[in-house]
């Protein structure tokens, strides 16, 4: 019907409404069939232009919690190295938890472009089917032939057993996450490990989902039984669990950091303003989802990736929930 419309035929129809007139299309027949589009009201119909080339322009981002600051910056990343040619479809569930593989299968009908996998367990990628181009985000600890952008999540924690002993610190818990992804499972192990090569003795371990609340929860009722023992410090897994203890500190008037100190991980924006500010380690959320969105691009196009399984640096910032403090 646009072509009818317009006078030309549909291949220069097709032409226009995907851009690609370039030394194709006069501007005449392109300003005549951008007229037909606009009278006409035309769509252009995406399932059908996936099934003729096998793919959609969809590429799906499997997270465990999109209302997570973290994972604004990660999506950021991805749309900035995207860019317009592909439609970013996320694909969640419940605060902290992973979809499951049947919910991305059931998301394999659009004929996505890519996958790309953020913070996935062992596994979540066994039951997954075989999905064509994918890349893996947060992955330490996985054993995958995908290609994957990766956090040095293990020496981030490190340097928190590090700062934590220099601080005289010889008792500390450990609140973890309840996800059971892999980048969680490196992470405890790493600061376990050395807390253990300081003679520190981790003598608590908590699990909660990634919310404020639960791990306030998780604390109140924990804090008596960790004070009974000596605890000095809670070493957060994530510094959204680390905002409840903060906050269930203020609460119970236990001193941050004289009586308690307090660390977490990924560095969101609002700890550098938390009261008081919260050591943590830095993690480049947003540089994590640029570098997969340029690796699955580049999986599109059929090109070799220089370097398929990428690590990003970690940075230790200190901050006042530790800074001063120092065990009995």
């Amino acid at each position: 019907m646009v072509a009818a419309r317009a006078g030309v035929s549909t291949a220069t129809v097709s032409l226009v409404t995907n851009g690609k007139t370039t030394g194709r299309v006069s501007a005449e027949n392109i300003a005549k069939v951008e007229d037909a589009v606009a009278e006409l009201g035309y769509v252009v119909d995406g399932l059908g232009s996936s099934l003729a080339k096998g793919r959609s322009n969809i590429v799906i981002l499997v997270a465990p919690d999109v209302s997570n600051p973290f994972f604004a910056k990660v999506i950021a990343g991805v749309r900035e190295a995207i860019g317009d040619d592909y439609q970013l479809l996320l694909s969640v569930t419940d605060a902290g938890l992973t979809p499951s593989p049947a919910d991305v299968r059931n998301l394999l009908s659009l004929r996505p472009a890519g996958l790309l996998v953020d913070a996935p367990s062992a596994q979540f990628l066994a039951e997954l089917p075989s999905a064509g181009p994918m890349v893996l985000l947060d992955a330490a600890g996985v054993v995958s032939d995908a290609p994957s952008v990766n956090f040095d999540v293990a020496r981030g924690a490190e340097m928190l057993a590090d700062h934590l002993a220099s601080l005289g610190h010889r008792t500390v818990a450990y609140l973890d996450s309840v996800t059971g992804t892999e980048t969680f499972r490196v992470r405890k192990e790493a600061f376990c490990r050395g807390a253990a090569a300081h003679g520190i003795r981790v003598v608590a371990d908590v699990a909660t989902t990634i919310d404020m609340g639960a791990s306030a929860q998780a604390f109140a009722r924990a804090w008596p039984a960790w004070a009974q023992t000596g605890v000095s410090a809670v070493v957060c897994c994530t510094d959204t669990h680390a905002y409840g203890v903060l906050q269930e500190a203020r609460v119970a008037r236990i001193e941050v950091p004289g009586q308690l100190a307090v660390t977490g991980f990924d560095d969101l924006p609002f700890s550098a303003t938390s009261n008081p500010g919260l050591t943590t380690v830095h993690l480049p959320a947003g540089e994590l989802g640029r570098a997969a969105g340029r690796q699955l691009l580049l999986l599109l196009a059929g090109e070799q990736i220089p370097r398929p399984g990428l690590t990003l640096e970690s940075t230790l910032v200190i901050r006042g929930s530790t800074a001063g403090s120092a065990a009995d």
